[in-house]
């Protein structure tokens, strides 16, 4: 199911600066969640697996069935949104996968997507929106007022700002020492500024519906573009500082 994946020099001085520890591997197959047979390949390249231990009560009754499963006692790595890399620390030493749904995608973006998540890693940020709200995710998800999957939706792209807020300074200081990097991450944002131009009339619309609009709006962020209203509020250093409570505040005042 796995294999290690060899790493360029400018990426494995990510690796070396943000995640000394972790081991970046190939999956043989895409997911969203590993399957148990996955997981038992995991663990045998792990030293110990030690599940995050999410509380049930932060969960509202009508939470989809993923989301119940990652707030038990099992051990779930990758949900659904976490895109074409997925990483963990329940795992030591912690694990970067790599998705082969990235077949086709220009190297110098994936190494990109690799860095990122190492340097997420290395940040210390949730592994998942749920650890970041924590026991504010029932008032998030009773401020935004719509069906489940649609909030988990929100949830993510609120969380994909928030990680985006920590992460985009090293994005932007590799211009000298991995340009190479840093000219995949501001090509990834040119590419996507043209999908945010139109964005607020789009939705206004209907011809974009607001979970989506959130999820591009949000990936903004970590490419320091300009993010359109509404979701510009989560592009600020008071989100940066105080993360649920304050989403949870522009939830409130949006819905």
């Amino acid at each position: 199911m796995f294999e290690a994946r060899d790493l360029p020099a400018d990426l494995a001085s990510v690796r070396d600066e943000h995640a000394p520890d972790a081991v970046v591997l190939d999956a043989s197959s895409d997911f969203e969640t590993l399957p148990g047979y996955a997981l038992d390949d995991l663990a045998t390249r792990a030293d110990a697996l030690t599940p995050t231990a999410y509380d049930p009560d932060w969960l509202p009754a009508d939470s989809p069935e993923m989301l119940q499963r990652l707030a038990s006692a099992d051990l779930v790595v990758g949900m659904p949104g976490d895109g074409s890399v997925a990483w963990t620390r329940q795992t030591d030493p912690a694990f970067v996968v790599v998705k082969p749904r990235v077949e086709g995608a220009p190297d110098d973006f994936v190494d990109f997507l690799v860095a990122e998540a190492l340097v997420e890693l290395g940040r210390d940020l949730p592994e998942h929106f749920l650890g970041f709200f924590a026991d504010a995710y029932p008032d998030f998800a009773s401020a935004v007022d719509a069906d489940p999957t649609t909030t988990y939706q929100v949830a993510l792209a609120a969380f994909d700002a928030y990680r985006g807020l920590h992460t985009r300074d090293a994005f932007e200081s590799w211009a000298d020492d991995r340009d190479r990097l840093h000219d995949a991450w501001r090509d990834a944002g040119d590419r996507l500024q043209p999908r945010l131009d139109d964005l607020p009339s789009e939705v206004a619309r209907g011809t974009t519906d607001f979970a989506d609009a959130a999820e591009l709006a949000c990936s903004a962020v970590k490419h320091d573009l300009d993010v359109p209203t509404p979701f510009g509020a989560l592009d600020t250093a008071a989100y940066r500082d105080h993360g649920p409570q304050y989403a949870v505040k522009w939830a409130e005042k949006l819905f």
